[in-house]
Order: structure tokens, then sequence, then C-alpha cells
């Protein structure tokens, strides 16, 4: 079957199969969620051991000679710094460790610019206009950041090896109103595309028209591979300092979704002018933060060697799901002209779009059939999909069962959404 060949009475029938097929999914009172990127509980199960792997046996003084359990070290106990200095692929002295959420530090670092500017530029909050760019499809988090301080977000299209750079390039070189750029480099937020070497090159490369212009390098899924052939990136600090550009890149990364989301430790990269800069600031809004749980992190993990065996293990958890929920798509889907989607090697989503005009519909018709989704433009800035095509697919958090039987619910509501539109059209 492929829509571009069918009649209208073809189309009819369709329709009327899956109308049927949805009522029966429909009568079963369903009760499942695939909306958000969560870990599931076998992932959760995975790293439980770090919860009590103090004791009072256990040394309390960092190898600075600091007590752990005390104030100070601003920026993160020496130990903690190097484990996630490894993982970002840079140095600890260009790493501050922060609480549990890099989506913390990342609003912290926009309203300090407004109110107070970057490295000496002026407080955005004074100036008449302050403009972000947007790759869409993209992470609804970054988005609201800048929705919430009143940021004019810009939609960059993605493609397959990162966002249009011609476009980027030329906003950025024009506008000092463009402030800055979100990017989720590695396993993209939903694509799962990775930035190529040329995206990444091009990136340092930016000519800036704002002084205080910087990339927002949100480097979430860096080890989150599910094949051992798994995406590489190109290190954005590196290209940054061969580019003479040192100080145009703030990077951020979390344990988030590797040890606990709830108890993890995040931390941000940049260059030392960057960081002496923002730990100027910081002193104002902390004494430091839970060195206890970065040590739990060192003694549990060890090192980024165990950091990453620890992330093979949760690799063998999600990657039956992705593949799942893949294959029901091509079983159903593949060859229709109903849909496309990405197939990534890594990360936590599957970015799915339906024919222009249907992800709302789909969306609701799954809602009234017991499965929640991520909401049809939550993808795009302000929530507005031009296209309302795109919707972000989250496989982890479900079993393996409940995930087939969503994409049940969810491949028929696709099908009655499109054989809908494609009915009204003609």
């Amino acid at each position: 079957m492929n829509i571009q060949n069918m009649t209208k009475e073809e189309l009819l029938r369709e329709k009327e199969a899956a109308a049927r097929k949805y009522e029966d999914l429909k009568a079963l009172n369903l009760k499942l969620n695939m909306a958000r990127g969560k870990p599931g509980t076998d992932q959760l199960n995975l790293s439980s051991g770090i919860i009590g792997i103090l004791s009072q046996d256990d040394a309390m003084v960092g190898e600075d000679g600091m007590d752990i359990r005390n104030y100070g070290v601003l920026d993160g106990a020496a130990e903690c710094k190097k484990l996630m200095a490894d993982m970002m692929e840079t140095k600890p002295e260009n790493v501050i460790i922060y609480g549990n959420s890099s989506l913390n530090i990342m609003y912290d670092t926009v309203s300090r610019s407004i109110t107070h500017g970057v490295m000496g530029s002026t407080p955005w909050m004074k100036l008449d206009k302050v403009k972000f760019l947007c790759p869409v499809p993209g992470y609804d988090r970054h988005f609201g950041i800048t929705e919430f301080f009143g940021i004019e977000m810009i939609n960059i299209p993605m493609n397959n090896d990162g966002p249009d750079m011609d476009m980027v390039e030329q906003l950025v070189s024009s506008d000092a109103s463009v402030k800055g750029i979100w990017c989720v480099p590695k396993y993209s937020n939903p694509t799962g595309i990775t930035y190529s070497d040329e995206t990444v090159k091009r990136m340092a490369a930016l000519k800036p028209a704002a002084e205080d212009f910087r990339i927002y390098w949100d480097n979430a899924y860096g080890i989150h591979d599910l094949y051992d052939d798994g995406d590489t990136l190109l290190n954005i600090l590196d290209e940054c300092e061969k580019a003479g550009k040192p100080d145009l890149v703030f990077e951020f990364a979390s344990t988030s979704k590797i040890s606990l989301p709830g108890s993890g430790v995040s931390a941000i990269a940049a260059s030392k002018a960057n960081i002496d800069f923002i730990k100027k600031q910081m002193t104002m809004q902390t004494i430091g933060h839970d060195k206890v749980n970065q040590m739990r992190h060192v003694k549990f993990f060890g090192d980024i060697n165990g950091m990453k065996e620890h992330m093979k293990k949760q690799a063998d958890l999600i990657r039956p799901k992705f593949e799942a929920v893949i294959d029901a798509f091509r079983n159903e889907l593949g060859g229709t002209g109903l849909a496309e989607w990405t197939e990534p090697k890594g990360g936590y989503f599957i970015s799915f779009d339906t024919l222009p005009c249907c992800a709302k519909r789909t969306v609701e018709l799954c809602k009234e059939a017991g499965v929640i989704t991520t909401g049809a433009g939550a993808t795009y800035p302000y929530g507005k999909d031009p296209e309302d095509k795109n919707i972000r697919i989250a496989p982890t958090f479900p079993s393996i069962e409940e995930l087939k039987k969503a994409c049940e619910v969810f491949i028929v509501s696709v099908k009655l959404a499109s054989f809908e539109k494609l009915l009204n059209e003609n």
C-alpha cells in the first residue's frame, strides 16, 4: 500500500479498517505513557548501588584535603571534576560541577546574561532585542528557557549533519541581537542525528556580530551509544581553541541518564575566561554543591572507563526498546508514504514525521485510546510546528510489552489521521 497509488475508494476502505482497529484498541482502556525521555526502572536499578556506596569507614577527605561533608570547593571535588572532564573530553580546570541538573545550569547561564551580561558586555535586559537560534525539531525545555526570559527564537532547519549552517552563519554574522544558539550535538533531541565534523568546525569558526554570542552546547548524550559502532562527535572546545575563539562555547553535561536523574551531577565546561567569570558570580549564589554526592559518583564509577562500561549495560536494556518501535514502524508504515522517522544509533528519542497537518490529530487519537505521547508542536519554539507533522517518541520508560501495545495504538492513530486528511483533500 502506497498512498500515491490509491484511489478514493481504496483510501476509504483503509480508513474504515483503521477506524475498526482503533475502536478495538480504545476498548482495552489502556494507560500507557511514552511522552518523556525518562529512564526505565531497570535502568535505575543498575545505579541503585550508588545510594549507599559511601560508609562511615570511607575517607571523607578529598585528594585536595577538603572534608567533603563541609562547606567549600566552589567548583566541585577534584575527583569528580576529573570524572566529568573525561566524560566531556576536556581538562578539569575547564569544568565546574553543579547539582543534579544541567538544565539548571543552562537556565542560570541565560539568567546571568540577562542581568549581568557576558564577560563585561551589556546585560541583555538593557537591550531592545535579544534573539536565539533554535535548530528544529529540537528540545522543548531549551525553548522553554528562552521563551521564559522573553528572548525571540528563530527556527533553524535541521539537516542530516546538523543545523543549516549557511543560515546560522548568515544570521550570527549579520545580527548583533543574536546572542546564542541551542545545540544538542550528539544524538540530537529528538532527531537522534549527530553533528558532522564539518558542522562542528563551522560552528567553531563562526564570526558573530555580537561579542557576547555563545554556542550553548548541550552534550546530553555524549556517551549514550546504543551500538558499538555509535556516532562520533568532534570536540567543540578543541575546535574553538584551534579557531582562536576559545570563549565562544558553553558545554553542558550531566549524569542524569547515566546514574540517577534526581540525584546525579552536572557540569559546565568552558574556556578559562568564561570559567573565571562564572565562578566570580557563583560566589554570590552558593558556597558549593553537594560534594558527598560527587564522591558517591566517583566511587561508584571509578573512572571514565567504569562509566562507559555502565553505559554498555544501559544500552543492552534500551536497545531492544528502540528496535521494537522501529520494527513496528517499518512493518506497518514502511513504504506507505504515510510517515518518516529517524533510526538513531544512540540517545533517547526517535523523531517521527506524519503527513503535514496530521501530528495534532494523531496525538489526540492516541490520548483518547489511552496512550500519552509528547505533545505535537513541543519540538518547536512556542509549541508551533509550522507543518504540524513532528512527534517525539520516547521509548525508554515503558516495558517492551507496553511499548508494543503503545506502538499499535500510535500506528493506527497515524493511519486514521492520515486517511481522514487525504479523504478531506479529495
